[in-house]
């Protein structure tokens, strides 16, 4: 069995999405940092392109984009469930509406001016300048906007006011019982963001229900880590063959087959494509194979939601 590596850095809010998820499960796991911004020459070695964090690898196997790794933490250590039963479908859909309406609102009121020159206050106005082109060509040709800052404003209350009343109204301590689950881990993520600063972190904290949840969420932890070297992480890809293909049959509404080159990118935004042969196409996922001098044969993993396929 091959270790889970987590390609990450500290302040990304869905790297802590990942890093909460390994807690729960209580898994060992090792971290590989990476930069914050673009070019990420080591990482793009085993994803060809693909710029969002964070990234999960296991052996010759990349994982992008936290919904897909939540099914693969889930494969690998069922119990506790990131997905309870007979609740799949509520706890997946909340944990999407999170992972992109709340998130955009987290980010709106973080990205505020105020807020921003806090975050940065000890960092170089060099650095400063280099995020500030990254994050802008991160949102630059994909299908959403950054929400204005007075419309995230307005439209917060309401979003806190519906989470107090679910939490309050609920079975259990967590949104869908008596432990968290994908979408707990998905909204506190957001709310970890605004707690960053003292400028966004009343957001949260003016609300003693939330504030009460969220501490037990980020009381799971992150399990046990020990560092890795992104050379390392390469050399176990290199060395490592791609896991056996999901038995599950091969599903592609849009005709695109098995074998063929093809580019998958997100739609939303980092919509950078990553090229490839079409290995898998199933129900959830999608898989591309791809070459590299560096990492060696990998599969490269995406969720369907939320991605596109197009021919090369």
């Amino acid at each position: 069995m091959h270790e889970i590596i987590l390609h990450h850095y500290p302040t990304s809010p869905f790297a802590e999405k990942a890093r909460l998820m390994m807690g729960f499960k209580q898994l060992s796991w090792r971290s590989v940092q990476i930069p914050p911004v673009m070019p990420k020459p080591d990482l793009t070695a085993l994803t060809g392109g693909y710029r969002r964090t964070p990234v999960l690898q296991i052996g010759a196997d990349v994982y992008c984009d936290t919904a897909l790794m939540a099914r693969r933490l889930e494969a690998e250590k069922n119990i506790p469930a990131l997905f309870p039963e007979g609740q799949e479908f509520v706890a997946a859909t909340l944990a999407q509406w999170a992972d992109s309406v709340l998130f955009l609102h987290a980010v709106s009121l973080v990205f505020q001016p105020e807020s921003m020159a806090m975050r940065f206050a000890q960092v170089p106005k060099e650095f400063v300048q280099v995020f500030s082109k990254d994050r802008a060509a991160l949102f630059s040709g994909g299908s959403v906007a950054r929400i204005p800052l007075e419309q995230a404003k307005n439209h917060w209350p309401v979003l806190m006011a519906r989470l107090q009343q679910q939490l309050a109204r609920g079975e259990g301590e967590f949104l869908f019982g008596n432990a968290p689950c994908i979408a707990d881990f998905s909204i506190a993520h957001c709310l970890w963001f605004l707690k960053g600063t003292p400028v966004t972190a009343p957001l949260v904290d003016d609300y003693p229900e939330i504030q009460a949840w969220l501490g037990k969420v980020l009381g799971v932890g992150h399990g046990s880590l020990s560092e890795l070297s992104a050379e390392d992480a390469l050399k176990i890809a290199r060395e490592a063959d791609p896991a056996p293909l999901p038995a599950e049959s091969f599903f592609e509404p849009n005709g695109f087959r098995a074998g063929q080159q093809v580019a998958i990118s997100a739609v939303d935004y980092g919509t950078d494509p990553v090229e490839g042969e079409l290995v898998f196409a199933g129900v959830e996922e999608l898989i591309l194979r791809r070459e590299d001098e560096r990492a060696g044969v990998v599969h490269v993993h995406f969720p369907r939601i939320g991605y596109r396929i197009d021919a090369r």
